[in-house]
């Protein structure tokens, strides 16, 4: 018998890759989708049912709407001559100063 050296020997398969982490993905990617369509489907169906709003008969695309020549009934006009109480005079007094901004105004002196 030939002794067998080492070029004789019978050559290693490499091993195939381990499928594990591609399942694992997309496993992970199905459960997601899934969550996902899981939680539109509850937002739509809660976005349609709104009970805070109610029917507008007077606002209905068939009724005429006002002119700009139309006024307010009388019982929503406000009343011009009416005396204003002491406690709102002075949230109905106009504003004096200058409108607030970001930025100091040029040639202030403002945080100097």
């Amino acid at each position: 018998m030939a002794a067998k050296g080492p070029k004789s020997r019978p050559a290693k398969h490499p091993r195939p890759a381990p499928r594990n982490l591609g399942v694992a993905t997309i496993t992970a990617g199905i459960a997601a989708l899934g969550i996902g369509a899981a939680f539109l489907g509850l937002f739509v169906r809660r976005a349609r049912t709104n009970p805070a709003e109610h029917a507008a008969p007077d606002l209905a695309l068939g009724r005429p709407h006002p002119g700009p020549h139309d006024r307010a009934p009388d019982a929503f006009r406000p009343d011009p001559t009416a005396p204003v109480p002491e406690a709102m005079r002075e949230s109905l007094r106009p504003a004096t100063g200058p409108a607030p901004g970001f930025a100091a105004d040029r040639g202030s002196t403002i945080g100097v």
